[in-house]
């Protein structure tokens, strides 16, 4: 069908509520149809009859007629167990039908375009050729930019494209791939040994992508996604390679946000956690600490576990993706720096002067002072997919630590309990993002979140057991105002959350009703703690992964350490016994 074979119709298809701004003469009643199968396969949840048909926008004759035609043809039907509508299986037999013919090079080559048009750098669709990369397309940006060759395969571990699909691919193919790789050294800043190279494809899974900074060929920079088939697993790769002085760490993260996107067009995949940033929202109670400020411009990928050192009158934190342990001192504002070498999500002082972390290889052992690293307890050994996440020495003197899986896709986190002698109990199962926990000023509630269901949770505990009881809802997050994170109780039982695209913190009374909030000139705040010699100053972790250029424009100290003074004070953090 030709241009002039089509009608503009776009004042009777706004009218009707249907989406395309052009559609064939005689075509309206089927593009109505077709946009009430949109809604109900890009709705969040299933949604019922009445939710659906405010959202169409259709007369609701209209729209019963076309409700019943979908669920006549099996392409929508509807749960009985909710009342709600979902895709039928005559959509699911199609959407198969589609998989057996995907050609990824004829669907991948508009975004090729696109994204070399946006970007001004090469874009390159890869396949795993055995244990190579093979560039089988390529669009090359305007003016001096990266020339691949179409045919070319390159290495796996020394390129952002190998990587990646190393990092997703079935566990088993990629032990026999790790198994016979050959780890030739190309430059001073290839990986060149299989505990680095490991360390790198879990943060690989963690972040959504990979990355190379001259590590196959000097000078260049490259970050690539996977391109996931139906079962989740890579059929290619997207990559982005350009010259290090363009793309440089500050750049090349939001590249890889942008490829994430467009990987999800090509497949016309949801993914399984979102990566749009929330603008910032409107609330009543939010206020603005008028002594709020940006006392780190740090810009961690993921800045998290802040914690107040009671002895040494400092802040430790650490950043998740770019895998460091911190300890910065407000009286001189420096910023110790300790690079871990593998993802590292919490640290947890003990009574001896030591520090525990939370690694991917379990809790350890760390030495500021000499960086070493020393084996604790790991409660989840075998749990490739997993990887423990937030924690905090709890009043009764042990560790409580939650755990997620590492790309976030599916529940199978855990809550754990671990004492001095590195025996541990698991608390609690079935989580999505295991985060943010605190205790009451008299330690009787355990406060305890879930990130993806947004909930903030409540439990009875014995100060000295640990025994949990009666979990209730403390308090939820509405989904347009973003998601709980990190958690801190204060002297007077008020607990703030830090509140994931949601730009402020939080802070709910003892018996779950919002006080206030604090607005933030970014959109992640990650966690928070109180510090200062009177415990008075609340510091603020942000993260600036997977967020947008223009929201970076807007909010560029994302990332950063903030610290205000709310007006109450914090209680002091708990420590690992040494003995």
């Amino acid at each position: 069908m030709t241009e002039n074979n089509l009608t503009e119709t776009e004042s009777e298809d706004q009218e009707n509520g249907t989406g395309p701004s052009k559609i064939p003469t005689g075509a309206t009643a089927l593009a109505k149809g077709l946009n009430l199968l949109n809604l109900v396969a890009d709705a969040d949840t299933p949604l019922r009859f009445s939710e659906l048909y405010r959202q169409s926008g259709l007369p609701k004759p209209t729209f019963a007629r076309i409700l019943r035609t979908l669920v006549a043809f099996d392409l929508v039907r509807q749960d009985e167990t909710r009342g709600a509508y979902v895709l039928g299986p005559r959509f699911m037999h199609l959407s198969n039908k589609v998989w057996e013919s995907f050609d990824v090079k004829s669907f991948a080559a508009p975004e090729l375009r696109t994204l070399s048009a946006e970007l001004g750098e090469t874009i390159a669709l890869c396949q795993l050729d055995v244990d190579k990369v093979h560039y089988i397309e390529e669009q090359s940006g305007s003016g001096l930019s990266v020339r691949i060759e179409p045919g070319r395969r390159v290495p796996l571990h020394a390129t952002a494209a190998g990587k990646v699909l190393l990092a997703f691919q079935d566990p088993a193919i990629a032990r026999s791939l790790l198994q016979s790789l050959k780890l030739e050294k190309f430059t001073e800043n290839t990986i060149t040994t299989i505990e680095k190279l490991q360390a790198e494809l879990t943060l690989t899974r963690a972040r959504g992508y990979a990355i190379s900074f001259e590590e196959h060929l000097p000078g260049v920079n490259s970050v690539a996604v996977m391109i996931a088939g139906r079962d989740g697993l890579p059929i290619g790769a997207l990559s982005v390679l350009g010259p290090s002085s363009r793309m440089t760490e500050t750049s090349i993260h939001p590249i890889g946000r942008e490829l994430i996107a467009a990987a999800r067009r090509i497949t016309g995949s949801a993914g399984a956690v979102a990566i749009s940033s929330q603008p910032r929202p409107r609330s009543k109670k939010i206020n603005t600490a008028m002594d709020l400020k940006c006392v780190l411009p740090w810009g961690a990928q993921l800045g998290e576990s802040p914690v107040w050192h009671p002895v040494e009158k400092v802040l430790y934190w650490i950043d998740i993706l770019k895998p460091g342990l911190y300890r910065f001192d407000p009286r001189t504002g420096r910023n110790e720096v300790r690079e871990i070498g593998k993802l590292v999500s919490a640290v947890l002082p003990a009574q001896d002067g030591r520090l525990l972390l939370a690694t991917q290889d379990g809790i350890e052992w760390f030495d500021f002072d000499n960086a070493t690293l020393e084996p604790f307890v790991n409660p989840e050994a075998g749990l490739a997919d997993n990887r423990l996440n937030d924690g905090k020495v709890g009043p009764d003197g042990a560790i409580w630590i939650g755990s997620m899986r590492i790309d976030a896709s599916r529940p199978s986190g855990a809550l754990y309990r671990v004492l001095r002698d590195g025996s541990f109990e698991q608390k609690e199962s079935g989580l999505a993002v295991s985060n943010g926990l605190d205790w009451s000023p008299d330690k009787k509630k355990l406060y305890f979140i879930d990130t993806v269901p947004r909930t903030v949770y409540a439990y009875d505990t014995s100060p000295d057991s640990g025994a949990l009881s009666n979990k209730q809802v403390f308090a939820t997050v509405p989904e347009s105002e973003g998601r709980p994170g990190g958690i801190t109780v204060d002297g007077e039982g008020g607990v703030w959350v830090a509140i994931w695209d949601g730009w402020r913190v939080n802070r709910y009374l003892p018996d779950g009703r919002l006080d206030r909030s604090i607005d933030l000139p970014v959109p992640r705040p990650t966690s928070l703690a109180f510090g200062g010699d009177k415990l008075d100053t609340l510091y603020i972790t942000s993260a600036r992964t997977r967020l947008p250029a223009n929201t970076l424009n807007e909010a560029s100290l994302s990332g950063g350490l903030f610290a205000c003074t709310p007006g109450v004070r914090g209680l002091p953090c708990n420590l690992f016994p040494d003995s």
